[in-house]
């Protein structure tokens, strides 16, 4: 009994807490050098914009709407250019610019290409118009063919047959990704 008597003379004339009604929400956080750090790391990881696509009007070498758009980089075979010219390759994806500003066809062809390659398609068609009746003239047409040829991975285009929009479309070719070489090899090696 010793102890709780010389507990009651140290505390006897405390008195209790009052209580509040109210949580408390708010917590200070002290900004310790780890917090820091993992802040300017994740505002460091914050996507840029990629597309390295210009729609400056001074770069542009303005086409005619009937004008066709052709382009063919240097180790493409001359059957595989034809086949292109012809149509006879199967188009598996589709873009249509129709209703789009410069930007926003900018951006939409960037993209475009980008889902192609990640889903390992190699060849498409690109809908721009001819462009008759906007001002300047075959606008978005101009910038298609300026786009696609500064891609690295667009290998060719021409434009399209009639019955798949002719002159205001094109169709596009693009570099094997390194899957699908893999897989040829795999394919064509010697048993």
């Amino acid at each position: 009994m010793d102890d709780m008597s010389d507990f009651m003379k140290e505390v006897g004339d405390v008195q209790p807490l009052k209580k509040q009604n109210k949580a408390q929400i708010k917590k200070e956080k002290e900004m310790t050098p780890g917090l820091l750090i993992r802040k300017q790391a994740a505002v460091a990881e914050t996507p840029k914009d990629l597309n390295f696509l210009t729609s400056e009007t001074e770069f542009i070498d303005f086409v005619e709407p009937h004008d066709p758009l052709w382009f063919k980089k240097d180790g493409v075979q001359e059957g595989v250019y034809k086949k292109l010219r012809q149509g006879k390759y199967t188009m598996d994806a589709r873009l249509d610019l129709h209703h789009h500003t410069v930007e926003q066809a900018r951006v939409a062809v960037f993209e475009f290409i980008a889902d192609c390659l990640r889903y390992d398609i190699r060849t498409g068609i690109i809908v721009h118009g001819k462009g008759e009746r906007e001002e300047p003239r075959a606008l978005l047409k101009s910038y298609t063919n300026k786009w696609l040829r500064e891609i690295p991975e667009v290998l060719a285009f021409h434009s399209a047959l009639r019955q798949n929009g002719g002159v205001g479309a094109v169709y596009v070719l693009l570099k094997k990704s390194e899957r699908e070489k893999d897989k040829n090899r795999l394919k064509n090696r010697p048993k």
